[in-house]
């Protein structure tokens, strides 16, 4: 998953106008599959994806949620290293991969922007190693509220003390390496201290510096 904020509007990527296919797909709708061949370039434009890996004992392992304006299928590998489906009503941007492919050769500029997205892909990957690490669950779950709180601040242009939760608390129980119930405790334990209120569909953070204290434990 890379993130471009802007999506197709950044500069790098104007030219990709052209040669896009917008789709729609539905909440609940797979819109790829785990090692399924990538024939397609995905960019959101529209929604969240829910991204996650199938264990061989069966589980799933959530990796992350695709918002607007995050590119989905531009792995080198010839199959999808994970699944995605649709966890709202989502459009994406649709791009042959060997469209894409000969668009980005062409366009140097696309090249260093991609590059730079890597770059902050992997960040967030090594991010996400920490937090599944020696954290306590309230640390977990603050981490992941700001985070949610900074890439949907990226989107809009603005922060706001009202984070949207559009995935539901199974996924962010599986995303953490928590159980439901702990999250539903954890998230009470949090109303209960003012930390945040729980509202319809998010939070809204009563006292950020409390919960970027606890984060950054």
């Amino acid at each position: 998953m890379l993130s471009v904020c802007g999506s197709l509007e950044d500069e790098a990527f104007v030219g990709l106008q052209k040669l896009n296919h917008p789709v729609n797909f539905p909440a609940r709708a797979v819109l790829f599959n785990q090692e399924t061949p990538v024939r397609h370039v995905f960019t959101v434009v529209h929604g969240v994806v829910r991204l996650y890996k199938l264990l061989p004992d069966g589980r799933r392992q959530i990796v992350g949620f695709a918002l607007p304006g995050d590119f989905l299928g531009l792995a080198l590998a010839d199959g999808y290293g994970f699944c995605a489906d649709a966890v709202t009503a989502v459009t994406v941007c649709r791009f042959s991969r060997d469209h894409f492919g000969d668009y980005a050769d062409q366009h140097p500029q696309m090249l260093r922007r991609l590059h730079d997205m890597a770059t902050h892909e992997l960040a967030l990957a090594q991010q996400q190693m920490v937090l599944l690490g020696r954290r306590d669950a309230e640390e977990k779950l603050a981490s992941f509220l700001l985070g949610l709180q900074k890439r949907w601040a990226r989107i809009s242009g603005k922060s706001s003390v009202t984070i949207d939760l559009p995935m539901g608390r199974q996924d962010i129980a599986d995303f953490l390496g928590l159980t439901i119930e702990t999250v539903s405790r954890t998230l009470n334990r949090m109303a209960r201290d003012k930390l945040i209120v729980i509202v319809p569909d998010g939070v809204r953070v009563m006292d950020a510096a409390r919960l970027e204290a606890i984060a950054s434990a």
